[in-house]
């Protein structure tokens, strides 16, 4: 992705996670504003507003900033962080990969942290998404991210993940056909998956109902006989 986004065409980096599972999913949210809560949803609020306090800490060498606000003009994306951890280097150490801070002393490399309810698993969407938190990072700070974490509640364990090339190209990937389904207005069909039961949307999605192959008019039928 070579071109870049005005402010105006930035489109919510928590989306992407959507998209991953499922673009339907995206479109409901994107497009037609929907939204519903569910057991898992309700505790990754939760979750959140324990952490989303904006307050910035020093824990030894680590810096703790919390609630970063981010956007990457290539990716056309904006969002906030859950947790960006400095953590410092010595001097002469490379600057490519750290940052200064205005009146602290030493050079800082940046660690972004996701937040998410559930017990320790690879999750694409999750990866996805910290990838491109990643990027903004990058693109604000000019220096390179390798490497963040994303951490799961129910288990108290962090997921290292590492911004590899295949992962920055899947978020670029994912970012682009993003801004497809938002430019195209249109909500793809509901198609009845396994996972369908999972999602927070599922009774407003209506996949066994409205999916692949049913219409409108048969359903009615089917009610009223």
């Amino acid at each position: 992705m070579t071109a870049y986004f005005r402010e105006d065409d930035l489109l919510p980096l928590s989306a992407l996670q959507h998209l991953v599972f499922c673009e339907r999913r995206a479109a409901l949210v994107l497009l037609e504003q929907c939204w519903d809560e569910n057991r898992a949803t309700t505790e990754g609020t939760i979750l959140h507003q324990k952490i989303e306090t904006g307050l910035t800490e020093f824990r030894g060498s680590v810096r703790i900033v919390r609630s970063l606000l981010l956007r990457s003009l290539r990716l056309g994306l904006s969002g906030k962080t859950d947790v960006v951890e400095l953590h410092r280097i010595g001097d002469g150490k490379s600057s490519e990969v750290s940052v200064a801070i205005p009146g602290v002393d030493g050079r800082w490399i940046p660690f972004p942290i996701e937040y998410k309810r559930g017990r320790l698993r690879e999750e694409e969407g999750y990866e996805v998404q910290l990838c491109a938190q990643a990027v903004c990072l990058e693109e604000m700070l000019g220096v390179s991210v390798p490497a963040g974490a994303v951490f799961y509640g129910a288990s108290r364990r962090r997921h290292p993940v590492t911004f590899d090339d295949a992962l920055r190209r899947r978020t670029e990937e994912v970012a682009r056909r993003l801004h497809e389904l938002f430019d195209d207005r249109q909500t793809p069909p509901a198609r009845y998956e396994k996972k369908c039961t999972r999602c927070s949307l599922f009774h407003l999605c209506m996949p066994r109902i409205a999916g692949a192959g049913r219409s409108a008019r048969a359903y009615l039928e089917e009610i009223t006989r």
